[in-house]
């Protein structure tokens, strides 16, 4: 979630113990055991938790007749100094170009961008959106020159988006061109392109071109197609909806879809009655939406109640007599088929109703279930995943139909959340029927159905005890040994009193990385903490990692592994002393490389934290979000959000001069090593 969007409320009311409380007491424990703070920060910060994250090293008795292993894959940059400028910095021997900035068109529809803002609802509807965030990169025919980028456009800036702002005529309604363009800027989008020459573009006019937008018709699957909890005057029968909105992470699947998440969409609805309990836990707004869309309905140019469906407050007799249910067909994962011109986009509301920060995939292994994370990224909430019923088949890898084993896949299986243990250890509670809550009662006798429990995912985890986090946002899974990662960005709110064994700092100004590695029949794990962000002149119960300037950071967000196995991590600064000396950034790290003499993995420290360099540097303003990698290495794509004054060229390090003010726009930044080798080594 970008720091631009979103109320970052606490809407916990469930008491829970915080993971603040848990990492406390973990840090208490090893204090015990080895003698004070200093040593129970050493513990959890440089040794990890013995046994859970090997290396994959072979044994030292192995025979003298075995050949030599390759060389270990190292990092071959030097870490960079920050950078408070309107351009982007990347590592010596790099360079950095843009890549389809907002506005640019998918097809001839798009027109051209033009730079006061003018461009129309329609051309907007077939143009980059506002916002890149999470995206992918699908290889056609697996080239490394020719493929399908997927982004999503989380939100908009309607300063930069209209001409002069968005406007209210005297009764308070906002014009209908104004909101439609708005809608339009939303969503997510499909683009062909190409090498030429060693350099990336769009191909124009591809059929595969395509935008998915807050009012693109898209079906709904899984146990709630067909509730009486969807169904609206738009679609009577509750099967299909208009749109997705706020799209943050990502994810994509073994089958080659897209996995698109509607992260902070509540705030685009309005209910001025009674909000029911889901509406009230997910942060349903009961004055008025976000940009007032609402308020253009009744139009003389309306279609379909285009802008009354965002109003949710019940009117008629029946939940098909107006859109008492619009917002219940939101808050899901998306399903995309990149590789089919006009396919329609799926919902899968069986990974759960929350705000989605991502859905990430572990390693598909035949004849085991396919395994999805996802964060619910705002303060207090929980870390969730989905495994299916149906076990991996590996002709599913390439399927006549993506959409089918997507159904296959994603409509069955059982959603859990995750409770974190002082002791290095946790629980998956499922989110079933039978499922017990702390008060002695079932989900099943709570919220009724299976239905009922997915509609109110945040009340079904806060009944059965799940540990409150600060900020869960992108998963990554590590490619060589299936271990998983996530950002906790941060958590300002959190006081001294409320830390736990994973959420250890309060008030958590700079964030941290979470690690785990699941047991094999999916219900524990085993965890720690594998870096907490920092400024570097941080006192030693902030600065746990030992950080330096060459790599302190804070607010960890969007974070991916290449194939390779190294970690680039992304972020979305807030913390004064740590924005007072560089923008956001991407850093790079191999967890594989960082062993203590036994060769277990551990995590960042004082002795190995030079392994963690810091890549790449964003632009005044902007957050570092969303990334991507040919399948070679030798590209990867990032995007660059809410930049204040950039781009002035298709050069992403070119500097806007000084005096000179461009209207900002978002876009995906295309790095590459100058010598045309892989990336980062």
């Amino acid at each position: 979630m970008s720091r631009d969007t979103g109320d970052n409320l606490d809407r916990n009311p469930s008491g829970n113990l915080p993971m603040a409380s848990v990492l406390d007491a973990y840090l208490s424990r090893r204090s015990v055991m080895r003698g004070g703070l200093g040593a129970a920060i050493a513990m959890i910060a440089g040794t990890g938790l013995t046994g859970c994250f090997d290396s994959g090293g072979s044994s030292n008795d192995s025979p003298a007749t075995e050949p030599p292993s390759e060389p270990k894959l190292a990092l071959g940059f030097e870490s960079i100094a920050g950078s408070r400028t309107d351009a982007c910095v990347v590592a010596a021997g790099y360079s950095a170009y843009v890549l389809a900035p907002w506005g640019t068109p998918f097809n001839s529809a798009g027109g051209t961008w033009k730079a006061d803002g003018s461009n129309s609802p329609e051309e907007q509807a077939n143009s980059a959106g506002m916002h890149h965030d999470g995206m992918h990169f699908f290889p056609i025919n697996g080239s490394s020159d020719d493929g399908l980028l997927a982004v999503n456009y989380e939100y908009i800036d309607a300063n930069a988006l209209h001409p002069n702002g968005p406007t209210l005529d005297a009764s308070g309604k906002r014009p209908v061109d104004e909101v439609r363009k708005e809608i339009n800027a939303h969503g997510a989008g499909v683009m062909r392109i190409s090498k030429v020459n060693g350099r990336w573009q769009i191909v124009d006019n591809d059929p595969l071109n395509r935008r998915y937008t807050t009012a693109t018709l898209m079906d709904i699957a899984g146990p709630l197609r067909g509730s009486d909890h969807l169904k609206t005057r738009f679609s009577t029968d509750g099967t299909q909806t208009r749109g997705t909105n706020n799209n943050c992470g990502n994810g994509y699947t073994p089958w080659g879809t897209y996995l698109t998440c509607e992260e902070n969409w509540p705030g685009i609805f309005v209910n001025t009655g009674t909000l029911p309990a889901d509406q009230q836990r997910i942060g349903i707004s009961t004055t008025r939406g976000n940009y007032r869309w609402e308020t253009a309905a009744g139009d003389a140019s309306e279609i379909d109640d285009e802008f009354a469906r965002f109003n949710v407050t019940p009117t008629g007799a029946s939940a098909t007599d107006d859109y008492r249910n619009e917002a219940s067909t939101y808050g899901y994962i998306v399903e995309i088929d990149p590789y089919t011109a006009n396919s329609r986009a799926v919902k899968r509301t069986a990974l759960g109703r929350f705000r989605h920060e991502g859905c990430w995939p572990t390693l598909p292994v035949v004849g085991k279930p396919v395994v999805f994370y996802s964060g619910d990224d705002s303060r207090g909430e929980y870390l969730y995943k989905f495994v299916s019923a149906a076990l991996w088949e590996a002709a599913d890898a390439n399927p006549s139909d993506r959409l089918a084993t997507g159904a296959k896949y994603m409509d069955n299986g059982t959603l859990y959340v995750a409770r974190f243990n002082d002791d290095g250890s946790g629980d998956w509670l499922p989110l079933t029927v039978d499922s017990p809550t702390t008060s002695g009662s079932t989900l099943g006798a709570l919220f009724t159905d299976l239905q009922g429990i997915i509609l109110n995912t945040r009340g079904a985890a806060d009944a059965v005890g799940a540990t409150p986090m600060d900020r869960p946002e992108w998963t990554a899974v590590n490619p060589l040994n299936g271990d998983v990662y996530l950002t906790l960005t941060n958590n300002s709110n959190r006081t001294a009193a409320d830390v736990d064994a994973a959420n250890p700092r309060g008030p958590n100004n700079h964030g941290h990385i979470i690690r785990w590695h699941d047991s094999d029949d999916q219900l524990s794990f085993d965890w720690d903490i594998f870096v907490f962000g920092a400024n570097a002149s941080g006192t030693p119960d902030i600065n746990r990692s030992g950080l330096t300037e060459l790599n302190q950071f804070a607010s960890p967000d969007g974070m991916s592994f290449d194939s390779r196995g190294i970690l680039w991590i992304q972020t979305d600064n807030g913390e004064e002393s740590v924005t007072s000396y560089t923008n956001d950034q991407m850093l790079a790290v191999i967890p594989s490389n960082l062993v203590d003499a036994s060769g277990e993995q551990v995590p960042v420290n004082a002795e190995n934290q030079v392994d963690l360099r810091r890549f790449f540097v964003g632009p005044n303003g902007s957050e570092v979000t969303g990334i991507a990698f040919a399948p070679d290495n030798k590209t990867i794509f990032v995007n660059i959000q809410h930049p204040g004054n950039w781009p002035s060229t298709d050069v992403a390090t070119d500097e806007t001069p000084a005096g000179t003010s461009v209207r900002p726009r978002a876009a995906t930044v295309v790095i590459q090593r100058n010598d045309g080798g892989e990336i980062g080594v």
